[in-house]
């Protein structure tokens, strides 16, 4: 944009726009009274490698005694319909020195509208902006005067200023002018106590100001003040507010000569230019996404620097008339049109150059006739190529910020989730985040009072039995952490699907509160003379729904003659296993132990449905020095023959370890040496407090196993052993398989004995067949009655003689009709509906006994 020249240049959406002043045709005897603004459209054809002319358009002005001329233009906001529009700055002279200055707007349609316009007794000649509304701002006599479509009134800022170098957007503040003006010295300061330097420094600053909010900015955000004094030129590429604080990327050019990059007031890089008095500089993004900043000087010569490592100049032209920014050939990028002065040609556009320093270059100097039409083919191939993968990108690209939106999203609602429960347990109110604070729009009213289910199931809380922790506790095992609570017996038998978790008291905003682990529940006999461990996660292969562990339990109840040879003590404990490794990352963890369970309907009360209750059992504190000391640890020492381990010793340890039960037989010999390798090569010694449970103290891998040796006799017997993991286990048995004689078998077992099981599978199937039946027997007899009315009516048309009927065609026809209609009936009477709610309930039913079933059948396998 050159101030005063009789052409002016102008990039819009893609178009080079040519403003021109002319008269209109002389006619004889009619006076010279007006003059006319002629705007002409300029498209580059790909083909023909030429600008041509799209449209045109005109607007006529009186000028009768006046001298007009086209100060300047470019592309502003129209703050109307929020549409950037092309704009030109008018100057009409009269005689007695006042200037008329007029701002058009341009529209699409080629007609010009006259914004607004305003007088003054003075020409503008200095620093002459066009920013939005559309506005005008200039200088005069070091004062900062400005003027918009909204007040048509020249008002003036309230500041002293020597030049102005530049002027835009800034988010939050509006348009905001950047100059310089004479340092304003803090009061305390003795003006005679500066320095040489210091006054040269500090002898002018950079400061900001936003006309909008009449407010002043520190300049020190877009550079230091010792730059003021050689700065011709500004560009702001980017500014941000990030934690309340405005920061700026810009690009500055000296009077010295320099291109400086500023980011965030510090200097971060600076180039030489080629030539001397730069005036102006402007940006490219390219193809390639490299950005590059154009720098205009007073001489009419153009440069390019390039940011890559380094500020380093890409390339110059001289002789340049104006130099134009924008997609011109239509490839979704920015590039560089040179308009170049030839005085041989009246054409304007007829010397120009297409270029983005890279893949795109086009010179009205380059004979394109004879180029090879696939070279041609080539290129245009190459830009749509790029085009495509760089519209792919941004799609990824896209994808990715949704994504990440969504596990935001979907972490925040964890997260307040158990915010919700942890106030559920401690019987606080949990206050949810007002659709405002999360900023939502609600689709319905709010609901002042809470849903009445969560009351329901507050209350389910409150109706738990006090006294049903016997004791909490917690141990330590290699690198896990064992949460234990031992359940009284009245308790535990009316429950099922028992289940515990952990969940951090503290306010971690960035994890989840809830701890992963898992359950394991292990039922002590009174005698000791045996130990069972189930497991919430043993499941058969084909199966993905959980193990009724407490089938056993009702078999007893269905059965009370039936006498199990353990007899239960009165109390079971359910564990929860968790990695202790990331709770130490805390230091200090303190976490609510939930019980999770059913309570268990009663067996002859079929319509009573399982309620989920959750039951808050304690807290527990974890602490690294804790740890360090050993205040957890698992102490199994020896006392005399026996491993003097505690109760919660014994649990934690079999917690962590995984069961294998082998069936040892042997044909020709007893298995006597399975003990003496237990007590010898193993050195095991029993629990005190459990017999038939054996420690092993070998130093080594093995160190900690723990061995469960029944013979049924002096020929069979079932080795239980409970181990880290399969290493420890391979070592045991190849250990153990150098003692037995060759002649044994040893067998891997699942998980109970045979008798057991074949009990429990003829009461599953019983449980099966029973399902079956009631699910299905009101269904049944409505279906029984549909098909009795189907079959009396089916009677009915068979009771009709056929021979009568077959005699004439009409007889054939009427039995041909009653017998569609039987078989319509029929159909009818076999397609009975079912509420969908309903057959999901007897799906989920049967399935659940089926389950049991080939759970069964599994293990016996």
């Amino acid at each position: 944009m050159l101030l005063g020249e009789p052409e002016q240049f102008l990039s819009y959406n893609g178009e080079v726009l040519i403003f021109q002043l002319s008269k209109p045709k002389h006619v004889e005897g009619a006076a010279d009274k007006t003059m006319n603004l002629c705007v002409r459209r300029m498209v580059f054809n790909r083909d023909t490698k030429l600008f041509v002319q799209k449209s045109s358009g005109v607007f006529g002005m009186r000028a009768s005694h006046l001298k007009i001329e086209i100060i300047c233009c470019g592309c502003t906001t129209d703050s109307r319909t929020g549409i950037i529009l092309p704009c030109i700055l008018m100057k009409k002279k009269k005689r007695n020195n006042v200037v008329k200055y007029l701002l058009l707007l341009l529209h699409s349609s080629n007609q010009f509208e006259q914004s607004f316009h305003f007088k003054l007794d003075y020409e503008l000649k200095e620093d002459i902006r066009l920013f939005t509304g559309p506005s005008v701002l200039w200088r005069h006599a070091n004062k900062l005067f400005y003027v918009s479509c909204d007040t048509c009134t020249v008002l003036s800022a309230p500041v002293q200023l020597s030049s102005v170098v530049w002027t835009g957007e800034i988010k939050d503040e509006g348009t905001v002018v950047l100059g310089v003006r004479t340092a304003c010295l803090p009061e305390s300061e003795d003006e005679d106590e500066f320095s040489t330097s210091d006054r040269a420094i500090w002898g002018s600053e950079f400061f900001g100001y936003a006309i909008e909010r009449q407010k002043m900015l520190t300049g020190t955000c877009f550079m230091p003040h010792a730059y003021s004094r050689v700065v011709a030129s500004v560009y702001v590429c980017k500014n941000e507010i990030l934690k309340k604080h405005l920061r700026v990327s810009l690009v500055a050019i000296t009077h010295k000569n320099q291109l400086i990059w500023f980011q965030d007031g510090l200097p971060k890089g600076v180039c030489e230019l080629p030539y001397e008095k730069p005036c102006s500089v402007k940006t490219a993004v390219t193809s390639s996404n490299d950005l590059l900043f154009i720098v205009s000087f007073a001489s009419g010569n153009i440069c390019v620097v390039q940011r890559r490592d380094s500020l380093q100049v890409a390339s110059k032209w001289e002789k340049v008339k104006s130099v134009l920014v924008d997609d011109f050939i239509g490839s979704g990028s920015e590039q560089m049109l040179l308009l170049f002065k030839d005085d041989s040609n009246t054409d304007v556009l007829s010397t120009f150059r297409i270029t983005d320093l890279g893949e795109v270059n086009y010179a009205s100097s380059i004979n394109y006739t004879h180029d090879v039409p696939a070279a041609e083919g080539l290129q245009e191939n190459g830009l749509l190529t790029l085009q495509a993968l760089k519209t792919r990108l941004q799609a990824g690209c896209t994808s990715l910020r949704e994504l990440q939106q969504h596990l935001g999203l979907k972490k925040r609602v964890v997260l307040e989730s158990c915010r919700a429960l942890i106030d559920l347990v401690e019987e606080r109110t949990h206050v949810l985040r007002t659709a405002k604070e999360e900023g939502l729009v609600s689709l319905w009213d709010d609901v002042e009072n809470p849903p009445h289910s969560l009351c329901k199931e507050t209350s389910s809380v409150s109706k738990v039995p006090e006294h049903f922790i016997v004791k909490l506790w917690q141990r330590v095992v290699g690198d896990s952490l064992v949460v234990g609570v031992k359940l009284t017996d009245s308790f535990y038998l009316s429950l099922s699907d028992i289940s515990l978790s952990l969940v951090m008291d503290q306010d971690f905003s960035s994890i989840s509160p809830t701890i992963k682990c898992r359950n394991k529940i292990i039922k002590l006999n009174k005698a000791f003379s045996s130990l069972s461990v189930s497991s919430f996660q043993i499941e058969p292969p084909p199966k993905k729904m959980k193990l009724d562990l407490h089938s056993k339990n009702d078999l007893k109840k269905v059965f009370p003659k039936r006498r199990s040879r353990v007899q239960l003590d009165g109390a079971k404990t359910v564990m929860a296993v968790t990695s202790l490794s990331p709770l130490l990352a805390f230091h200090r963890v303190c976490c609510i132990v939930l019980l999770h369970a059913k309570k268990q309907k009663r067996w002859n009360d079929s319509s009573q449905e399982s309620k989920k209750i959750t039951v808050p059992c304690g807290k527990i504190l974890l602490s690294l020095e804790d740890i360090s000391n050993g205040k957890y640890s698992v102490k199994m020492l020896r006392d005399n023959s026996y491993c003097t381990g505690s109760m919660e010793d014994i649990l934690a340890a079999l917690a962590v370890s995984v069961r294998f039960s082998f069936q040892i037989v042997s044909s020709d010999c007893t298995l006597n040496p399975v003990n003496s390798w237990l007590l010898g090569e193993m050195e095991c010694t029993p629990f005190k407090e459990c017999h038939d449970n054996i420690f092993c103290h070998k130093a080594g891998n093995v160190y900690g196993t723990v061995f469960n040796w029944t013979l049924k006799n002096p020929f069979e017997g079932v080795l239980t052993v409970f181990c880290r993991d399969l290493t420890v286990l391979f070592q045991c048995l190849h250990s153990l398989t150098r003692v037995l004689p060759p002649s044994c078998d040893v067998k891997l077992l699942r998980s109970g004995s045979k008798g057991e099981l074949t009990e429990q599978l003829a009461l599953a199937l019983e449980k099966e067949m029973l399902t079956l039946r009631s699910s299905f027997f009101s269904k049944e007899s409505e279906a029984e009655k549909s098909l009795t009315w189907g079959n009396e009516f089916g009677k009915k048309i068979s009771d009709v003689p056929g021979a009568s009927l077959l005699d004439s065609e009409e007889g054939v026809q009427q039995f041909r009709k009653k017998l569609q209609n039987e078989r319509e009936a029929s159909v009818l009477s076999m397609n009975q509906t079912m509420n969908g709610a309903l057959y999901q309930e007897i799906t989920l039913k049967i399935a659940e006994a089926q389950l049991s079933s080939d759970m069964i059948v599994w293990r016996l396998s």
